[in-house]
């Protein structure tokens, strides 16, 4: 019994600096070890409207996301992505790309109002350290979908980072 009581007090991840551990919830475990919507390598680049790519120095994660859109209504036909980074990276990034497509998926407007609580939500939560992950998905969308107002002349809705 206290073998198991150990176990759970251990979390999930273990920082070997400062032994803080950390919890994941199955779903977000899931996207890390079960990615949706990931680029492929036998896929091409070329085949998507938009593509937007964010870095953040500090913990060295890449997110890159590639969009499919609907010309007509601006609806997101695909959001494929390529993230190097951590575990918490992974999974933001295949949420995010799961909220934009399901249902027939998102119009631009409507995924840009994606905040990054709204990810952490449906991953079931992520430890406090984690959450600049979900912001780096959210901003690599804003990324993606400035290139898209570039690309078709609607440079008056491109959103200024701040």
């Amino acid at each position: 019994m206290d073998e198991k009581k150990n176990e759970n007090l251990e979390g999930d991840v273990t920082n070997q600096h400062t032994g803080e551990s950390w919890y994941y919830s199955d779903i977000a475990k899931d996207h890390f070890f079960n990615p949706r919507n990931f680029l492929a390598d036998d896929e091409n680049e070329e085949d998507y409207d938009a593509m937007g790519m964010i870095g953040n120095i500090a913990c060295g994660d890449v997110m890159k996301m590639w969009l499919k859109i609907e010309p007509k209504t601006e609806r997101i036909k695909k959001l494929k992505w390529r993230t190097f980074g951590c575990g918490s990276a992974i999974a933001t990034t295949s949420m995010f790309s799961v909220i934009v497509t399901e249902n027939g998926g998102l119009t631009i407007a409507e995924a840009l109002k994606i905040t990054p609580q709204k990810v952490t939500e449906r991953l079931g939560g992520l430890p406090n350290r984690k959450i600049h992950c979900a912001v780096l998905a959210c901003r690599a969308f804003r990324k993606a979908a400035n290139d898209y107002f570039c690309k078709t002349g609607q440079e008056k809705r491109i959103i200024k980072e701040s």
